[in-house]
């Protein structure tokens, strides 16, 4: 039934994008000075998780690429890569610049230095989940740097903005913005088509089973191939020739859950402890929260930070947040049930 399990992997980037071309287009022009030898524009991509997002700016870059002789680009994932050093890192990484770096022993102004005597290609660099920066000064640093143009991937704007000083948040005030929306069910429902075109046989999912999927993916595109993959998978398992409601019923929550590991799993220490609380004690006010993680680390946040965390979690669907102000709570989101 399988015949091709990366295109069913969140990180591929397809050949074609559906329902995204008015994102393409803006970013692309957003870009296109870089076709003249001249540096593009700031972008700054917003929206929900599983929008498409990190997948138009890969997509984007790639078909810049193919235009440019002289161009070099770079991925970077913040909440993996959070720290100045690591971006720093990274970016270098790119254009093949870490030869000699020791992680602990060489100074972050001896990167930085490395990143502004760079004289190759124009270098585009994409900072996905970029409201993950532990220190936005990374930020400035590579908007002053020469050659590089920078696209910023986040949730929300006001997420972003809120850590930044005032330096930086006049420099990154001209950005070029581009909202993206949750996907609605037919445009999710072509997602998944597509994905089942170029990753599984003939016949293997009807337009029926796609709709179930696309719909209990609730706009996040992410789930929705997490789901179709976690079916394939069941599907291959049984010497099905097509995935079935039967087989849907089981791969829908264990496909949901499966993100939900996956998603946990990247939590970094201090956020890792704020769940865990959650998911030992239930629901709890920000107030109570905050006392019992200050207890559990050494070297605690502030409860800004702290805040922000919860926020990230949020979007990601690991926890939920109802009420306002003093009357918020937190609680761990439910791990879905067969039956729901």
């Amino acid at each position: 039934m399988i015949n091709d399990a990366r295109v069913l992997q969140p990180e591929f980037i397809p050949q074609e994008v559906e329902h995204r071309n008015q994102e393409v287009n803006v970013l692309s022009n957003a870009l296109k000075p870089i076709m003249d030898g001249q540096p593009g524009e700031t972008s700054l991509l917003l929206g929900p998780s599983g929008a498409g997002k990190t997948c138009i700016a890969q997509f984007t870059v790639e078909r810049l690429r193919e235009n440019v002789l002289d161009i070099d680009s770079q991925y970077v994932n913040c909440w993996q890569d959070y720290t100045r050093f690591r971006v720093l890192y990274r970016i270098l990484e790119g254009v093949g610049r870490t030869v000699d770096i020791h992680r602990r022993s060489t100074p972050k102004d001896e990167l930085l230095s490395r990143l502004q005597a760079y004289d190759g290609p124009h270098y585009v660099v994409v900072l996905d989940e970029v409201d993950q920066l532990e220190d936005e000064s990374v930020l400035y640093d590579l908007y002053r740097t020469r050659g590089i143009t920078m696209v910023l991937v986040a949730n929300r704007e006001e997420d972003l903005f809120s850590g930044f000083d005032e330096r930086l948040t006049s420099r990154l005030h001209s950005s070029v913005r581009i909202t993206f929306d949750k996907y609605h069910l037919d445009e999710l429902v072509a997602i998944l088509s597509a994905r089942a075109r170029w990753g599984l046989s003939e016949g293997a999912i009807g337009n029926q089973q796609l709709a179930l999927i696309a719909d209990a993916a609730a706009g996040d595109a992410r789930i929705g191939i997490g789901i179709l993959r976690n079916a394939a998978r069941l599907a291959d398992q049984r010497s099905s020739d097509a995935i079935t409601n039967e087989i849907l019923h089981e791969a829908i929550p264990d496909g949901r859950e499966e993100i939900r590991r996956s998603t946990a799993a990247k939590l970094r220490e201090h956020q890792r402890a704020l769940y865990e609380i959650l998911t030992e004690r239930g629901e709890m006010n920000p107030g109570d929260l905050y006392d019992a993680y200050r207890e559990r680390v050494d070297e605690p946040k502030t409860k800004r930070t702290v805040r922000n965390y919860l926020q990230k979690m949020e979007h990601y669907r690991l926890v939920v947040a109802e009420g306002e102000k003093r009357a918020r709570t937190y609680r761990p989101r439910e791990r879905p049930s067969r039956d729901g």
